[in-house]
Formats: C-alpha cells, structure tokens, sequence
C-alpha cells in the first residue's frame, strides 16, 4: 500500500488557496501511484486559529471549500485532511448547544475525502490548554474509538487508527484514550499533527510516537506541519516508525514536502530520504528564517527593515531577513547619535554591503536636541539621565516606523531574550516593531548564530563579535554596566524564566525582580518567535498589576 505523506504549509485562513494546495499535492501523488495522501491537521483551516472560530462566518467559508475539494479529488485516490467541522444539528440539541451564539460547537477533525463517496470524519479527544493552546476553549472532543475504518487498497484491505496530534502525547497519563482502544487488528496508526517547533521537541515527539508505535504493535506514520504563523513554528520533520518505534523515514524540516512511502515494504518510493544529520544552531536559524518569511507573507508584506546598530544582535537580524525575503527586500538604517562611535555606523556599513542589502543613514543628533529642549522648556532641566536615554531610543523607533508606513515595510525589532526578561529595552523604541525574531534566544545562541554565518567566510565583521555590546545612549555606555555578564544572565534567564525555578544566586534574584517589574513592556512588546520551551508571548500570562516577589 502505498501511501503519501503530505508536509504542507497553511496560511490560516486562506481557504481557497489551502485547497488548491491540497489538490496539487494530491494530483502529484495521485500521478506517482499513491492510494492515500495524509496531510496536517487543520491543512485547510491553518492552525492556530484562536478566536477565529468564536465567527461562525468564517467556519462557514472553510466548509464550503471542504464541500469543493470534495468534488475534486483525483480518481483512485483517497486523501486525509486536517479540517474544522460543525456539530450536527442533532448533535447541538443533545450537547444542549442549540444557541446560535453558542462557541463550543466545532471540532478539530479529520476528513477521509474520496471521490464520489461519502466523506467520513474522525474527531480529536485530546484538547491542550497549555502553553499556546487553548483548543478546549473552543472545540468540543471527539471519540479516538470512533476513529478506526478498513481502507481498501489494492494489495488489501488495512486497518487504520486515525489520531489527532495530542491524542497521541498522552502516555503518561492514566487517563489516555489510546489506553482504551483495543490493541488487536490495527495495521497502521495515522496521526496528523500541527505540532510547533522548540528546540527539543524532536526527540519528545519521537517519544510518543514509539510508544504509540508499541502499544498497537503498528506502524505510526506521522504527518506534521510545516511553516510560521505569528509567533509559532511549524518544523515538519514527518516521520514514519516501525511496529517497534523505530524511525523509517523522516521528511525535511522546514520545507513542504511529497513522500510516498509503501507501508507494506516499510520503505520509501523513489530516491531514498537522506538521514537528517542537521545540527541545533543551523535548525535555529531554519527556524527563524522561515518565522520571519511567513510573517511577511501571510501579512502582505514582502519588504522588511531594522535599525543596524554595529552591534551583534542587528547583524544577526540582517542574516537571517536576507535568508528570509532576498538582499533586494532588506533595507538597514544607522541612526547614530550624540554618544556613538563613529565606528558602530562604519561596522554596519560593512555588514550592509557584504550582504548587498540598503543601508540609509538618519541622525539621530538634532531631533534629540530639539525635543530635549522642548522638554526642558516644560518640565525644567535635570542631570543627564534615564530622560536622555529613552529620549534617543524613542527618536529612533519614530524614524524607523515612519520608515515602515513610508515603504509598507515590516520593522524588525532586535532585542535579545535575556535583554526581554530584565527590561532592558525600551518601550517606544527599540521594542517598536512588528516582529522580533530574537526574542526568545539568549545571548549566546545569538553569538552561535552569527558564528554560523561566519563558518566559511566573514559575513559579520569579526568587530561586531568581538565588541563589547552597548546601545550607545550615554558616554561609554555598555550593557554590562546595568546587566550582569551575559554569561551569568543567560543562564539565570533560563532557570527564572525557562525553567520556573527558585531564585538562589544574586543574578537570579536579579533577573526574577527585573522580570516582574517589566512585564508591561512585554505585553506591549511585537510578537517573538517561540523556539524555547517556554517563550515570551501567547503562552505565557503573567499578570502586570501584582505584588509578588518571588
């Protein structure tokens, strides 16, 4: 039986073009042999679609294109996709859900789509509500024991458990579903999956997947999403295990891919897959390329800008954004000030031709003057301080927005996640943005980034890494003045804020009582693509208004 996996990237509510997305990929298996195309959950809705689903309009729109896609599946093929359905009429009456303006009235489901059959559908039980889901607000769950059907092929018939990416995390709890389904007469269990990028999900989800594997005594063939959407990530990486929970067969990550692979030979059709050997940092960076590209594309926009300090994290910025859209799309901006040194705008410059991109030059000097002596003309004149500061800072975010409503560009902000947690950003100003794609890295992974792109030539000038970091803001200013060393705070970061763990060193306590008191800064903060375990952004609620220190 030949089946082909189907690694796409939705655009969240963009129905008509998922759709098409999915006839393609499924005319290309469809040529190449295949009898069943699984795709991703939500393939035609987009994943994660929130509070889209309180409109019921919008719900709507997808299941008129799910009723058109059933009208053009290829002959002979049969195809499983991702979807949002509606409780039947009969099933709103007996979950009392007959309100019109009631919101739990849909589900997380898979269609089995087949040419002029009966479309049938399996529904996910396991709802997350942790972390950047909350499925259970919004869905209504299914039955996994309604979700196992006989698909004929034309080597036989095969049994299939169809699953639904949480249905199959749940093994370390005694509550599983999985755990009540009978084990004997399964050939083959499916699940799709929207699972979202971290830096150690890889081996979790494996995990999982073996077990699932060695419970049904199976095959698992594992599908998953790929791309960005806002601040979550979507790797792919697709795999398929053997009855024992040993990898068969993985798909790239980062990249829509069609691999068919026959189950009943436990091989791959074609060239054969080669084995992933990518290291942490360039997955990293993968990440973060493709997180920055979506973004841009899903939200109309195809050219992007940032302030190009000198410093390391901007030069990392503008790798990556000319990974992201091409050197033709990136523009970089000095904005040099009364207390810069005349090398930072000469670094940057650097940098901006090696990598060909536009780099314009807007002083930051006069405006600072002038609306420093408005303020004192109001408010009296004080010592040089934080004013000073946070008054340069805001210039610069007021240039490069104005540079954003100018040109339609999407403004990148540049701040670091160690930076984030201690407030060391500045609200109106280097926090202006629509997108921070280093937010949730430490210092040193931005190091590890931008030695990566230096690997075999130097892209970065060796003097923007080896410089001490500063945002210029005052005569001989350095971070380490108001921070502590990096490498002390990024391991403090990851204790307080990755880990949620008790402050014990000074640092600690340093980087839990600066975290506490800058939350607002974050709430206001562009979004930051999630890599970590534990991101700034939609998973993590912490309230501004509170007492608590510890």
């Amino acid at each position: 039986m030949l089946i082909a996996l189907a690694q796409m990237n939705s655009t969240l509510g963009d129905f008509r073009g998922n759709r098409n997305k999915i006839l393609s990929f499924a005319r290309q298996a469809a040529e190449q042999g295949a009898e069943l195309v699984v795709f991703p959950e939500h393939a035609l809705f987009g994943y994660l679609p929130n509070d889209l689903l309180e409109r019921r309009s919008i719900v709507a729109d997808q299941i008129r294109e799910l009723r058109y896609l059933e009208t053009q599946v290829p002959d002979g093929i049969s195809l499983l996709v991702g979807c949002v359905t509606e409780l039947t009429p009969a099933e709103l009456k007996k979950n009392n859900l007959e309100d019109s303006l009631a919101k739990k009235i849909f589900r997380n489901s898979a269609a089995l789509i087949r040419r002029k059959k009966p479309t049938r559908f399996f529904h996910k039980e396991r709802l997350p509500s942790y972390d950047v889901f909350d499925e259970a607000r919004y869905l209504v769950p299914g039955e996994l024991v309604k979700g196992r059907f006989k698909f004929r092929s034309r080597t036989g018939a095969v049994n299939i458990q169809v699953s639904i990416c949480e249905d199959i995390w749940g093994w370390g709890d005694p509550t599983n579903p999985m755990k009540k389904l009978t084990r004997d007469g399964v050939d083959l269990v499916i699940n799709l999956s929207a699972s979202p990028f971290t830096a150690k999900k890889a081996r979790a989800r494996l995990k999982v997947i073996g077990a699932t594997a060695r419970h049904f005594r199976s095959p698992v063939l594992y599908v998953n999403m790929v791309g960005g959407q806002d601040e979550i990530l979507f790797d792919g990486r697709s795999v398929v295990v053997d009855r024992r929970g040993a990898v068969v067969a993985e798909l790239p990550a980062f990249i829509e891919n069609l691999t068919l692979f026959d189950v009943t030979k436990m091989k791959v059709i074609g060239a054969p897959l080669a084995a992933p050997r990518t290291s942490a940092i360039e997955l990293l960076r993968q990440a973060l390329v493709i997180g920055i590209r979506d973004f841009a594309f899903k939200t109309g926009l195809s050219r992007c800008h940032f302030g190009l300090s000198g410093g390391i994290d901007s030069a990392v910025v503008a790798c990556l954004a000319v990974d992201a859209l091409g050197s033709d799309a990136v523009t970089a901006v000095t904005l040099p000030g009364p207390f810069n040194e005349s090398k930072s705008r000469t670094l940057a410059e650097q940098l901006a031709k090696k990598l060909s991109i536009r780099c314009l030059n807007m002083d930051v000097g006069g405006p600072y003057q002038a609306l420093l002596a408005s303020f004192e003309s109001g408010a009296g004149a004080k010592e040089f301080g934080l004013v000073n500061e946070n008054l340069q800072a805001r210039i610069r975010g007021v240039l490069l927005m104005a540079m954003a409503n100018r040109e339609s560009s999407l403004l990148i902000s540049t701040g670091n996640k160690s930076e984030y947690a201690t407030g060391y950003t500045t609200l109106y100003g280097d926090q202006c943005g629509g997108l921070a794609p280093l937010g949730d890295l430490l210092k040193r992974e931005v190091y590890a980034l931008a030695a990566l792109y230096n690997r075999e030539s130097e892209v970065i000038p060796n003097e923007i890494i080896e410089r001490a970091p500063s945002a210029e803001l005052r005569p001989n200013q350095k971070d380490q003045d108001s921070l502590p060393p990096y490498e002390e705070l990024d391991d403090a970061v990851v204790r307080i804020i990755e880990q949620r763990k008790p402050a014990k060193t000074e640092v600690e306590k340093f980087v839990l009582n600066a975290s506490l008191k800058s939350e607002f800064k974050r709430w206001q903060a562009a979004p930051i693509l999630k890599v970590s375990d534990h991101a700034f952004g939609r998973g993590r609620r912490l309230p501004i208004a509170h007492r608590a220190k510890s």
